[in-house]
């Protein structure tokens, strides 16, 4: 058991922080002030799931077994200064993309794919996840005023990437939602541009 102080998560959940947020509206920071996540050191090895920009495969249900075993964490960076990490100091065998999802998070509500530490944490349990582990997202989420928005904005989507099988699949589901989000705009485009009418 893993169980932390103060958490009933029973696998790893940690970050490395990179400190390029304010502290004081960091959530990964927060978490750590209240003993959900541990802070790891930029050398330091994590064996579980690490939502990554340098990840390779995006995180999926066939990724369960990894994080019943050994948890997962986040690279706490700012999207603005992502080429002054150093990735490759980074231990990780597990890194993940994350696949399309909106943030409610105050500073980046309703911009796609920028999801702070624990969105991107809470995810990667929704997705993993079936029964079980989505609770953990909703006690990593219940720190946070606005943490009860990220399922409710993305809860039909999360729930579709847990049926998938595998990375390929979640990447599948992810451009088919695109792809209906990018013709309903051109509708409504053309709606309001007026070559339909109703």
């Amino acid at each position: 058991m893993h169980r932390r102080l103060g958490s009933n998560i029973p696998m790893p959940v940690a970050m490395w922080d990179f400190k390029h947020c304010d502290p004081k509206r960091c959530s990964g920071v927060k978490l750590a002030r209240h003993n959900m996540l541990k802070t790891l050191k930029v050398t330091q090895k994590f064996r579980g799931i690490v939502a990554s920009p340098v990840g390779e495969k995006a995180v999926s249900p066939a990724d369960r077994h990894i994080v019943e075993q050994f948890g997962v964490a986040v690279v706490d960076c700012s999207w603005a200064k992502i080429d002054e990490v150093p990735f490759s100091r980074i231990k990780s065998p597990g890194d993940r993309l994350l696949p399309y999802l909106v943030a409610t998070n105050p500073v980046n509500y309703g911009k796609p794919w920028k999801l702070n530490c624990a969105e991107a944490l809470a995810a990667c349990f929704y997705i993993t996840g079936k029964l079980r582990f989505p609770e953990h997202g909703e006690e990593l989420l219940s720190k946070f005023k606005w943490g009860h928005a990220f399922r409710k904005v993305n809860g039909h989507l999360l729930a579709k990437y847990a049926k998938c099988q595998d990375s390929a699949d979640v990447v599948r589901v992810q451009n088919e939602w695109l792809e209906q989000i990018a013709n309903e705009h051109k509708v409504a485009r053309e709606v309001n541009e007026g070559k339909f009418s109703f």
